[in-house]
């Protein structure tokens, strides 16, 4: 079991934000009702988001882990909030500018506890793997566990709203998941033989598999509409670049390819079992390997190595200097940067992957939606 949330340690500054937050919806979004709930609420579906770094607002500020899965200190977060919120970025993420561009207020965290969830809410955990066993107990929030809080969520919306009012909600709502890389950094860490007696294979179905038995709990709850992304090249990343610790670059790679074909088929399958259920796939290792490998083709100058950390290509995980290393390098402009640090893209990166999933257009190949697509039906 996870430490009860009233035990785990808060971060100061991620703790104004949502303040401000909080004093915005209060104050602009939500008008004074006994209903309990925002006149807005069917105008705009609300966003509920599950996952990984990519996607953590700050949740691992308010848990009792340590600074390999926190980003609450300078220089992250100086791009746009101008001070740290958690986020492992510069700025703001992905599912940040999908709020903007569904003209909602941007999602926050689940901790600290808010006291409005019809817009939505963001259980996203750096760290965060589709298997508990990922991660040591505790460490971070895993999966499973933040579907037990959307499940709280659920309890709570039932509460204020009913029964009938919360399903419409829930089904008119989009849910975001970034999920699985962890999963195959983890087991690599230390052991590059791991999969020597470990089927790879077998160990992608059952991160697929994890992740296929949360979509279905989220949808016996009401959810039908879906954004996944697909795993980044992580073998790209700069802590996986020569003279760091990358020495198990050609296994992380073959696991992410294994991943990215499984999941399209997966939800293909799920769509033909599933009554109304639809999904749009980012694209993100595409995305991501085009920005590395021609950076000034999308406005880069830079694509190998990180803005902030150090050693070769920025590859040590130091930015901030609170993760072991306390020297570090930050660069003079971030926004000529495809990586922020070690693992983790820029602000203006996560925008243009954000533009590019609100407005990708299908084709025959690729059955699926782009989102905007998913929060207008």
């Amino acid at each position: 079991m996870m430490q009860k949330d009233t035990d785990w340690k808060s971060g100061m500054a991620a703790l104004k934000f949502h303040v401000l937050i909080l004093a915005f919806w209060a104050g602009v979004l939500i008008p004074s009702s006994c209903h309990g709930h925002s006149g807005l609420m069917r105008k705009h579906a609300a966003l509920y988001i599950f996952g990984d770094s990519l996607f953590d607002p700050g949740n691992n500020n308010y848990i009792n882990t340590t600074n390999d899965f926190k980003a609450d200190w300078l220089p992250y977060g100086e791009t746009f909030f101008k001070y740290p919120t958690g986020r492992f970025c510069d700025g703001r993420l992905i599912p940040d500018f999908i709020a903007e561009y569904a003209k909602l207020p941007i999602v926050p965290a689940i901790y600290p506890r808010i006291v409005d969830y019809t817009y939505g809410v963001n259980f996203a955990s750096g760290g965060a793997g589709a298997l508990d066993e990922t991660r040591k107990k505790g460490l971070v929030i895993p999966l499973n566990y933040q579907l037990h809080l959307f499940e709280d969520v659920v309890k709570h919306l039932k509460h204020n709203l009913g029964d009938a009012e919360t399903y419409t909600l829930l089904s008119n709502a989009v849910y975001l998941i970034s999920i699985g890389g962890n999963d195959y950094f983890a087991p690599l860490a230390t052991d590059c033989s791991y999969f020597e007696t470990h089927s790879q294979e077998e160990y992608v179905g059952m991160v697929i598999g994890n992740l296929t038995n949360v979509i279905n709990e989220i949808y016996n709850k009401g959810g039908r509409k879906f954004g996944f992304t697909r795993l980044p090249p992580l073998g790209l990343v700069p802590s996986q670049r020569p003279g760091n610790n990358g020495t198990c670059v050609k296994e992380v790679t073959s696991l992410v390819n294994m991943h990215n074909t499984a999941l399209p088929k997966h939800l293909e399958k799920l769509k033909g079992k599933l009554q109304g259920f639809k999904y749009s796939i980012a694209k993100l290792d595409t995305y991501l390997t085009a920005r590395i490998n021609y950076p000034s083709k999308y406005g880069f100058k830079e694509g190998k190595s990180a803005c902030c950390g150090s050693g070769p290509y920025g590859g040590i995980y130091s930015c901030g200097g609170k993760r072991g290393v306390t020297e570090y390098r930050l660069c003079a402009n971030v926004s000529e940067y495809v990586f922020f640090d070690s693992f983790h893209p820029t602000e203006r990166v996560y925008q243009q992957l954000a533009e590019l999933w609100w407005n990708q257009v299908p084709n025959a190949k690729e059955p699926y939606s782009n989102l905007k697509e998913l929060f207008e039906v």
